[in-house]
């Protein structure tokens, strides 16, 4: 399974990105077995949990950003998402992607978001 993340960008703050992390190479019975999740890294800090989402939709959410991002997923498409809404200059991070349940974890490349003041 291989991993594409975009809709990364420039954001004032207050404003919203949408995320999607796309995953191909699966097929959709064991998609729905897997747990995915985002992660972000910003500059000189380690990389954090995000969200995470089972296949059933489960989720859990950090709270620096409960009550403004929320995670899904469509499982006919194979595609996760991060509403990201009322950005703040502190969301500013690489965000990455990632899926469980193939082995090894796999992780998409990074998606920038900037959020400026």
């Amino acid at each position: 399974v291989q991993l594409q993340a975009s809709g990364g960008g420039l954001v004032q703050a207050g404003g919203s990105l949408r995320l999607s992390c796309a995953a191909s190479g699966t097929i959709l019975s064991a998609f729905i077995g897997s747990t995915m999740g985002w992660y972000r890294q910003a500059p000189g800090e380690q990389r954090e949990l995000v969200a995470s989402i089972t296949g059933r939709s489960t989720t859990n959410v950090a709270d620096s950003v409960k009550g403004r991002f929320t995670i899904s997923r469509d499982n006919v498409k194979r595609t996760m998402y991060l509403q990201m809404n009322n950005l703040k200059p502190e969301d500013t991070a690489v965000y990455s992607c990632n899926i469980d349940g193939y082995g090894p974890i796999r992780w998409g490349q990074g998606t920038q978001v900037t959020v400026s003041s």
